[in-house]
């Protein structure tokens, strides 16, 4: 679920980077929302 989370999360950073700057703030926003999303799922991994 998170890997879901993470991949749109960072596909919609991209499309907002390429298409508009005037909404620069949430673009950032929604990085931000992505790189935490990754870190809780590494953090949540099962360790082996």
């Amino acid at each position: 679920m998170l890997e879901g989370i993470v991949v749109v999360l960072a596909a919609l950073w991209s499309l907002g980077m390429m298409t508009s700057h005037t909404l620069g703030g949430f673009i950032h926003l929604l990085l931000a929302l992505a790189l935490l999303a990754l870190v809780l799922l590494i953090e949540r991994a099962p360790r082996s």
